[in-house]
């Protein structure tokens, strides 16, 4: 079946449903980049144009039955494991001694990370990596953790929830990590790893928009990783998420975005403490 092209009026309804759903900026200059994404889920609908698609999509029964589909598609889903590394030492070497010594946090109770937008799982895995880490060099402390990942797309976190990775996707993972924590498939010719038990044990995942007026956090969290998401935002929307973020964050706390990201303008009860790395005052 021949694809009509997206129309201006299409990529219009499109584009301004995707940014109030998902706070998505969808610029004229995307609406290729949309056509392209969307076109192989029309021809599995059997459907021959963009306008009959938006129609279905628009319809009480389609947007049930459509969205969770259209998400997948319009998302990016780019990371790696211990992508930005310095945060993960700044974690490692300054932000959980600090947390451990002033709040007691992962004594008295759990220190909880939330990875959001945590895409296939490497971030949160990573996190893991890292929080056990440290949890083994101060054996004498009892330090306990846990983290929540969250992403808007069912299918990634499908994905990630099994933790299984192709061989060349845990390159970043150092030689050592990859000893205590990935197990290979006894099958050596599949090229898979997959996260230990004790890792995944510590890592909840669930689906999560940030567009919802609520969370769904019922105590604060200790440390925020929101990187390399808010690039889709317009700059309201940044601002309106960020003030959540810090609703979030219990005093002290750190929140973590991505390297290429700015808080430049926005109000917000955050110093910077490090490349990217800011602390609730």
């Amino acid at each position: 079946m021949r694809l009509t092209q997206m129309s201006p009026k299409d990529f219009n309804r499109l584009s301004a449903f995707i940014q109030s759903e998902l706070g998505i900026k969808m610029p004229g200059s995307k609406r290729p980049l949309l056509e392209s994404r969307l076109q192989k889920r029309l021809r599995s609908l059997g459907m021959g144009s963009f306008g009959e698609y938006c129609d279905f999509l628009f319809s009480p029964d389609g947007l049930n039955a459509e969205l969770v589909h259209m998400i997948d598609l319009v998302t990016t889903n780019k990371t790696d494991f211990f992508r930005e590394p310095q945060h993960f030492e700044y974690l490692l070497n300054y932000a959980l001694p600090e947390l451990v010594r002033t709040w007691g946090a992962g004594l008295k109770k759990s220190l909880v990370i939330w990875s959001a937008g945590c895409s296939s799982g490497e971030e949160p895995y990573t996190l893991a990596m890292v929080l056990s880490e440290f949890a083994q060099r101060h054996p004498g402390l009892g330090f306990d953790f846990s983290i929540i990942a969250t992403d808007i797309s069912t299918r990634v976190l499908q994905a990630a929830s099994k933790g299984i990775y192709h061989e060349e996707r845990i390159t970043p993972v150092p030689v050592e990590l990859r000893r205590r924590h990935l197990l290979r498939s006894r099958d050596n010719s599949a090229g898979l790893v997959r996260i230990s038990p004790e890792l995944r044990e510590r890592v909840r995942f669930r689906r999560l928009n940030f567009m919802d007026d609520d969370f769904g956090f019922r105590e604060q969290l200790d440390i925020i990783f929101c990187r390399n998401v808010i690039i889709y935002f317009d700059k309201e929307t940044q601002k309106r998420l960020f003030e959540k973020f810090c609703e979030c964050l219990g005093p002290g706390r750190y929140l973590c975005i991505g390297l290429s990201e700015t808080l430049n303008g926005l109000d917000l009860p955050l110093v910077k403490v490090a490349s990217s790395i800011y602390r609730k005052i």
